[in-house]
């Protein structure tokens, strides 16, 4: 992470909005009027998807993807005017939520501000016309790093927003673009407004290597962390996946946690995540409900930052268009009391300074956050079996924090629960890593 990252940044909970798709009119002002409830789910920052005015050109469905942008410096008018986006970040900062905003400059749309005045910043073809290096991506065309015109153009851009009051940057595509534009982007936007944050949508290790095999520029998360205080967790999530599905042991799971442990600095910052607007909703991708919300917890409790997709906390199975108004499905929001009660545990004592672990991952993942006198004990049932599962619990009666049943362990074993449970343990010794036993090698806790 950033040398400048605080430690409390892996115990935010933020919640992503595409302003389309959240409310009936597809304006801030309904963003601004269901702030309240969003606040109340235990929310810390509002990350809000692109709301700058789309391009028109080579748009993909009928109303374009807000990553193809025409004016880094505007606002969608169907969303509002730059008043009402004021007005919302007003009201958002009034209940005690940082508002972050989408960065994207690797590219932009075909009628970019920029295209005409700057054909110099953009990837050419032979003929000198801007094009895209990802084929596939057809309605946008790509900046080229670096440019030091484009470069300070860019980075006053950022440093507006943040007067403009936006308190974090979630950046598009970071790994696609020099180190040090970042690192200067950080810089400068600090010396405007401090303790900006800054998330980083890393890339999968495959599209990294396909990036510098093309002579292209491709980050890696280690690269990524000098600027950034949070980066996705894309590294392992092809891994994550089938483990959900069923298609891998859960162990194999465990197993990349363990390479992210050993491979990042000390205090690093993942954002875990079941669903987002590129991903499937868990309730899709996961085999019953029960084992979503089992992975759901466990991502809420893993170490690092969590987000929270509009729409999961109604359990909702369909992922929202990028290219058309497809509305949040928002039903009974069933979830939305397990998704508040795991977000206020992330500034448990336990959580917000102990230390993680975990000990089990067959039938069930079970982890713990550590502390002298106060600790964390939770047990996902990943798996959706049903009986009992070993544990590394001392026998005893101990209080579920989520719904405040008793939870027994009698020797050794203990009930599994329909989907998760979380233990307060007044007294727990440091357990054995379940790692330890999947790779053979000798773990001496401390």
């Amino acid at each position: 992470m950033a040398i400048d990252t605080p430690l409390s940044h892996r115990n935010l909970v933020l919640y992503s909005i595409f302003v389309r798709n959240h409310g009936p009119n597809g304006t801030f002002r309904d963003v601004e009027r269901d702030l309240p409830r969003i606040r109340n789910l235990g929310v810390d920052v509002i990350w809000f998807m692109p709301i700058h005015p789309i391009g028109l050109p080579n748009r993909k469905g009928s109303w374009g993807s807000p990553y193809s942008i025409q004016d880094y410096r505007a606002v969608n008018p169907d969303y509002g005017t730059r008043e009402d986006f004021a007005r919302l970040i007003e009201r958002a900062h009034g209940l005690g939520l940082k508002v972050m905003i989408d960065v994207v400059y690797n590219h932009t749309a075909h009628d970019s501000v920029l295209v005409h005045a700057h054909p110099e910043y953009f990837h050419q073809d032979a003929e000198g016309r801007p094009v895209t290096t990802v084929p596939e991506w057809s309605d946008v065309i790509d900046l080229k790093h670096p440019h030091p015109d484009l470069t300070a153009y860019l980075i006053e851009t950022l440093q507006g927003w943040a007067e403009f009051g936006i308190d974090g940057f979630r950046c598009d595509v970071a790994s696609l673009i020099p180190l040090e534009f970042w690192l200067q982007a950080r810089r400068a936007v600090a010396q405007v407004k401090p303790g900006v944050i800054w998330l980083a949508e890393a890339v999968h290790a495959g599209f990294v290597s396909h990036r510098r095999a093309q002579g292209l520029c491709g980050l890696s998360d280690s690269e990524i962390y000098e600027a950034f205080d949070l980066t996705y967790d894309y590294d392992i999530w092809p891994v994550w996946q089938l483990a959900v599905q069923g298609k891998i042991p859960v162990r194999r799971y465990v197993e990349m946690l363990r390479f992210q442990d050993s491979i990042y600095p000390e205090n690093f910052v993942k954002m875990r995540c079941v669903e987002n607007h590129d991903q499937a909703r868990i309730m899709r991708l996961a085999s019953s409900p029960r084992q979503a919300v089992a992975w759901t917890g466990f991502a809420a409790f893993n170490r690092g930052a969590f987000l929270i997709y509009a729409g999961q906390e109604s359990a909702s199975r369909h992922t929202p268009s990028l290219f058309e108004i497809d509305k949040v499905e928002w039903g009974d929001y069933s979830l939305q009391p397990l998704l508040t009660r795991l977000a206020k545990l992330k500034k448990d004592p336990a959580m917000m300074n102990g230390k993680f672990v975990i000990a089990h991952s067959d039938p069930a993942l079970q982890a713990a956050w550590v502390l002298p006198r106060h600790s964390l004990y939770g047990v996902f049932n990943v798996s959706g079996k049903q009986g009992y599962v070993l544990t590394s619990l001392p026998d005893g009666n101990y209080p579920d924090v989520l719904t405040d049943d008793t939870v027994s362990v009698r020797g050794g074993k203990m009930l599994l629960p329909e989907s998760l449970a979380i233990l307060r343990i007044a007294e727990l010794m440091m357990l054995r890593p379940a790692y330890c036993e999947l790779l053979d090698y000798n773990f001496t806790g401390r």
